[in-house]
């Protein structure tokens, strides 16, 4: 007979909008956070992770492309990760007597540091459980300085955002209330995160389709808190230097006033880019200067959870079957231009017709240069139409 686990009260704190969130360890010592629901039913009380589990695996390093002062990952433990199991081995769900997954609770979202994580878990200070690493970044300038053979250890956080016990699903597919919980494990995630020795900018993301090479069917996102100022962050950085500190608000200024708008509310706009690189490319930024989800106010919290779920629900309803896509939730680095680079959602997906994906092939996977099927103006039409679809009561 299995014998019901350990319960224990984890550590709670109150945050916004009436979430709660409950912090305990897993057996092998990583970090387990459970955010309620505004109206959970689920109790105080955590189930103990009575796994036996490996050691964690060592933290990965990084290699320097002197040719673009890249920092490349080499994370070999990733090679091993579960692919697309079904519901009775999915890892990300509550454990049952048949399943010992990573969560030990029922939960309504969970988050959980990641178990082949291309970042860690070595940080460049010890701190809590995560021991201090040998040859970690030297701040900034060290990354930015090139010649050949350079390595740095991967320092850094990886970690798994569970936006649902059910099996399946997406953002998309939940509730108001439920996406305002995932929002405020963001936020409070990024801050926590960003507090963390040697994190230069955090970033969380939705993979979503097995067109996009997720492994998992179970709706869930991650969050990655990197030791460097990423590749694209650099990019629009450098932008900002060129033309003007206030070069987000003069985009959504003209983004605002053209046809390209998809959505708008109070605090917050969707819209197709003007030079959008993917058949499907959405932004969604605040009105207001932000630079990450930590500092984003309940007002704009509460509006973005029903407004982001219009946007996923028209995407999906673009074609008979789930659009795949990355939802890609940029934020400033914790750092450097904090006052200049705005906190925005890009999302993008390569379909490009019910049944063809785009793929980057010779111009654009290796030299980088776009070339787009779909016209901005065209795919926010489209999109429009979809969100509209989606929203029509059913017969």
């Amino acid at each position: 007979m299995h014998e019901s686990p350990e319960l224990r009260p984890a550590d709670t704190v109150e945050l916004g909008a009436g979430v709660v969130k409950r912090s305990t360890r897993l057996a092998d010592g990583r970090e387990l956070i459970y955010y309620d629901d505004t109206d959970t039913a689920l109790g105080p009380d955590r189930a103990v992770d009575a796994r036996s589990l490996d050691p964690r695996p060592e933290t990965a390093s990084m290699r320097l492309d002197v040719l673009t002062g890249d920092w490349i990952t080499v994370a070999s433990n990733r090679q091993n990760r579960v692919m697309m199991p079904g519901a009775d081995a999915d890892p990300l769900a509550p454990q049952t007597p048949e399943n010992p997954s990573e969560v030990p609770s029922r939960y309504d979202v969970a988050v959980f540091e990641n178990r082949s994580p291309a970042f860690g878990p070595a940080l460049a200070q010890a701190t809590g459980d995560a021991p201090a690493a040998a040859n970690a970044p030297r701040g900034l300038d060290d990354l930015d300085a090139l010649g050949l053979g350079r390595t740095r250890t991967a320092t850094g956080r990886c970690e798994v955002v569970c936006f649902s016990p059910d099996h399946s699903g997406s953002f998309g597919t939940q509730t108001v209330t439920r996406a305002r919980t995932v929002i405020e494990a963001w936020a409070d995630r990024t801050a926590a995160l960003s507090q963390l020795p040697g994190i230069e900018q955090v970033f969380p993301f939705e993979n979503r389709g097995e067109a996009i090479g997720v492994t998992l069917p179970h709706p869930h996102g991650q969050i990655y808190a990197y030791p460097y100022v990423t590749p694209r962050t650099r990019r629009v950085l450098e932008s900002i230097d060129r033309t003007a500190p206030e070069l987000f608000q003069h985009l959504l200024d003209e983004e605002q006033g053209s046809e390209r708008v998809v959505l708008r509310g109070e605090h917050w706009t969707a819209f197709v880019p003007f030079a959008a690189r993917w058949p499907l490319e959405v932004h969604l930024m605040p009105h207001r200067h932000v630079p990450d989800l930590a500092e984003t106010t309940s007002a704009e919290r509460d509006e973005l959870a029903p407004l982001y779920l219009r946007l996923l629900r028209g995407v999906d309803a673009l074609y008979d079957t789930p659009t795949p896509y990355i939802a890609a939730w940029h934020q400033a680095p914790v750092n450097v231009g904090r006052d200049a680079v705005r906190l925005h959602l890009q999302l993008t997906s390569p379909r490009r017709a019910a049944d063809k994906l785009k793929f980057l092939a010779g111009s654009e996977a290796a030299m980088g240069a776009w070339a787009t099927e779909v016209t901005p103006e065209l795919g926010a039409q489209r999109l429009r139409d979809a969100i509209a679809r989606a929203e029509e009561p059913a017969e």
